[in-house]
């Protein structure tokens, strides 16, 4: 464009004989080197305006052989290494040397991504084939292109329904303006078979309070599924090799409830492979909005009573009928174990008041005839919340209540007036063949802990 620009300028000057100050403010240079663009132009014509190095290959740059062999290598040694690990294989094991850039640019030139190409850069290589595509002929090489898209873009297949209701709930959440002026949490299970909404209900973040409650829907409603399919959250799985405190350990507080009722927990971090939780969504992120603002709901509380009514609605329109006949849900458990097996478990040590520190208050451990139990200063132990948020406490394979210790009295034994003293109430305490043992709890998660650390 340049050089075109230069020689149409130049040339009008020539034939008509013309200004040669507003030739040079036209092209950005002086009028002695507008002098010398006329002289090499009534020399050498158009040719005078070609740049000198057009089609001279750099020094530096690599041969078509070199090309060649660099991508055999990539393709045959190291097709699982990023460029830039590449780049330093191919200097240490073959002796080319080569720059990150050089190699992506060969590489691209080739339709060959990185194993940590973005999707950005997947779609533009796609849509290149696509384009180089549309102007070939032979069936030969569509069928090339063909297959070098598919490479590009990663296609995920299509998978058929599970058999049976139950089989594989798929289990979900998305943060979306929902109600209101602020962004809530909708957390759903989906049945893959039917695309049955199974539970369904709203949190600030997505957290293990709202997956406990769409299970807690599902085990009293359906039963036992047979498998969750979820995303790889901290609620699901766990990474971080540094968390040490156990409410942090969100991953084998869940993973282990689960454990529990035998229901297997499988993760992804492909959304494609949610496919029916992810397409639900997208249908309640149309429709479920306005029925919430027609409804006037402008709180959590309201949203979750609201969403036992609007989910039988939607899955009497859009759900696939129930085959009881092909069902594999397991018989609901009683009120009481759900209440056990849904908790939240985090790790203490008794102090030297014999009193239990939980969320900046302190508790004592009564046992079922009412009475304070007292053990020794460093005895460790589960405070065990339970779903209905019961308080209590185990230690040596045995289960307590926990009670708070009030700050202060609530009535001065010098200047107030006294009640009656009251016998001990009785407490309802789980059997000892409760699911929370502390040996079996902290076996179940260091294994788990070893498992993960194998795996990364």
């Amino acid at each position: 464009m340049n050089e075109q620009l230069k020689y149409e300028v130049i040339k009008s000057l020539v034939d008509h004989n013309g200004n040669k100050k507003a030739a040079a403010l036209k092209l950005g240079c002086t009028t002695r080197h507008i002098n010398r663009l006329i002289q090499k132009y009534k020399q050498n014509g158009k040719a005078a305006f070609i740049h000198g190095n057009r089609g001279r290959k750099p020094l530096h740059s690599f041969t078509e052989s070199q090309k060649l062999e660099i991508l055999t290598l990539y393709n045959n040694k190291y097709y699982d290494a990023t460029f830039t690990y590449a780049c330093e294989l191919l200097a240490k094991n073959d002796g080319i040397f080569i720059s990150p850039s050089a190699l992506t640019k060969i590489m691209y030139e080739n339709f060959i991504p990185s194993p940590r190409t973005t999707k950005t850069v997947r779609k533009r290589l796609a849509k290149e084939l696509r384009t180089q595509q549309k102007y070939v002929s032979t069936k030969k090489k569509q069928d090339e292109l063909q297959a070098a898209i598919v490479t590009v873009e990663t296609p995920h297949s299509r998978r058929p329904r599970c058999v049976y209701f139950g089989e594989m709930l798929q289990m979900d959440a998305s943060v979306h303006l929902w109600f209101g002026n602020a962004k809530t949490n909708l957390h759903i299970a989906i049945d893959d078979s039917t695309s049955r909404i199974v539970g369904a209900f709203f949190d600030e973040q997505e957290s293990l309070n709202g997956y406990y409650n769409v299970f807690h829907q599902i085990l009293t409603t359906y039963g036992i599924p047979a498998m969750f399919y979820t995303d790889r959250r901290t609620v699901f799985e766990y990474r971080n090799k540094k968390m040490n405190k156990t409410e942090l350990d969100t991953y084998t507080q869940f993973s282990y409830a689960c454990k529990q009722l035998g229901v297997e927990i499988k993760t992804t971090s492909i959304a494609q492979a949610k496919g029916r939780v992810e397409r639900a969504f997208q249908t309640l992120q149309q429709r479920l909005p306005i029925a919430l603002r027609l409804a006037g709901i402008t709180t959590i509380s309201e949203a979750n009573i609201f969403l036992n009514s609007y989910i039988k609605e939607y899955n009497a329109k859009f759900a696939l009928p129930i085959n009881n006949n092909k069902s594999v849900f397991e018989k609901q458990p009683d009120c009481e174990t759900i209440n056990q097996i849904l908790a939240v478990l985090t790790e203490r040590t008794v102090d030297c008041g014999h009193c239990i520190k939980f969320q900046k208050q302190y508790y004592k451990t009564i046992n079922e005839c009412g009475i304070q139990v007292h053990y020794h200063k460093g005895t460790k132990g589960l405070v065990i919340q339970t779903f209905d948020k019961r308080l209590l406490f185990s230690v040596n394979n045995k289960i307590y209540e926990l009670e708070v210790v009030p700050l202060h009295e609530p009535l001065s034994k010098n200047f107030d007036l006294q009640p009656l003293k009251e016998k001990p109430r009785k407490r309802n305490l789980p059997s000892p063949k409760h699911p929370w043992r502390m040996s079996t709890f902290l076996q179940f998660k260091n294994h788990k802990i070893t498992e993960t650390m194998l795996i990364c």
